[in-house]
């Protein structure tokens, strides 16, 4: 069974003691909280309930798009793989079961944490299913964000997944810079104006605090994206479950989870010509390519005469490095 089986498997457990209207009613306060623009003051899962509620919800999806993180960092360094592993705001663990399904082989530290200590014993029974024994020996360790966790000395990976909108200015800069003082940096938003601004100024600080951006962007410049005009944000098929979709409300057995993210490094990795931002546009004998370059965004039209150019470009896909 694979790492996103397990995790399946293990929701669909959980989900079976939780009445459906309640973990709906959950689900829909949880959806304004982590999609809205106003930071919270205090943890958003309040008790178990809302833990197996958000697990439901947004463990899924945070599991999808921190992998297609982790897939770009992997791609540009195949032979690094982090001895020590520390999830900020990590919850439920989401993150772990991303970071274990990039990397199942090896002894890795991982050290979850969080504030809410109901997503944090949720998180540490759900990994109990893990096939990886660095997330079955996990630490999960409540501690407060907005001061600045303390990180490890010599911690390898840092994740930051769905963090930032729960937390002000302040907070926000507090684990950046926290973050920051890891080997790499991993940072994860949703896919929103508001969450890509979040991660634009994330980078900005890791950049400034000499990290060196490995991925989506192919150059550690300013982003070149019009704030207000665009956003750049990416997307991860999500497989839903029969339980997932009855507590979401939806029919279909996948959705696109929207992300924007960020993965930078202490040091210099190599970097992708170009990068994917939109989906193609697959027209008759052509595709239309929307490019992140070292020289700003641009348009490529892929013409059929180019032959092998031509094939590659038509299994490209929005996200990826291009060309191939």
């Amino acid at each position: 069974m694979s790492t996103g089986e397990s995790l399946r498997a293990a929701l669909d457990r959980l989900l079976e003691g939780v009445p459906p209207r309640q973990a709906a009613r959950a689900v829909e306060r949880l959806m304004a909280s982590y999609r809205g623009p106003t930071p919270t003051g205090a943890p958003v899962l309040r008790d178990r309930a809302d833990a197996a509620a958000y697990a439901a919800y947004r463990m899924p999806a945070t599991y999808e798009a921190v992998g297609a993180a982790l897939a770009a960092l992997r791609a540009a360094v195949p032979d690094w793989a982090p001895a020590s592993h520390v999830d900020l705001g990590g919850g439920t663990g989401a993150a772990g079961w991303a970071v274990a399904a990039a990397w199942p082989e090896g002894e890795r530290a991982t050290t979850v944490l969080d504030w809410a200590e109901p997503a944090l014993a949720l998180g540490r029974e759900l990994a109990r299913d893990a096939a990886c024994q660095a997330l079955r020996g996990a630490r999960w360790q409540r501690q407060a964000l907005a001061a600045g966790p303390a990180l490890p000395e010599g911690t390898d990976l840092v994740t930051v997944s769905y963090v930032l909108g729960e937390l002000d200015a302040g907070g926000r800069r507090a684990v950046v810079d926290a973050a920051a003082r890891a080997q790499v940096v991993v940072l994860v938003e949703p896919g929103t104006p508001e969450g890509y601004l979040r991660v634009r100024e994330a980078r900005e600080r890791l950049v400034a605090a000499g990290l060196r951006v490995v991925a989506p962007c192919p150059h550690s410049d300013a982003c070149p994206v019009v704030p207000g005009a665009d956003w750049c944000h990416f997307a991860a098929r999500v497989a839903r479950s029969s339980l997932h979709r009855r507590v979401k409300g939806g029919s279909l057995p996948y959705e696109d989870e929207k992300f924007s993210y960020v993965v930078a490094a202490r040091w210099q990795a190599p970097a992708a010509a170009g990068r994917v931002v939109r989906r193609p546009r697959i027209a008759k004998g052509q595709v239309l390519l929307e490019l992140c370059t070292p020289d700003g965004l641009r348009r490529e039209t892929v013409t059929k005469r180019l032959g092998p150019v031509y094939r590659a470009a038509r299994d490209t896909g929005w996200g990826d490095a291009w060309p191939p």
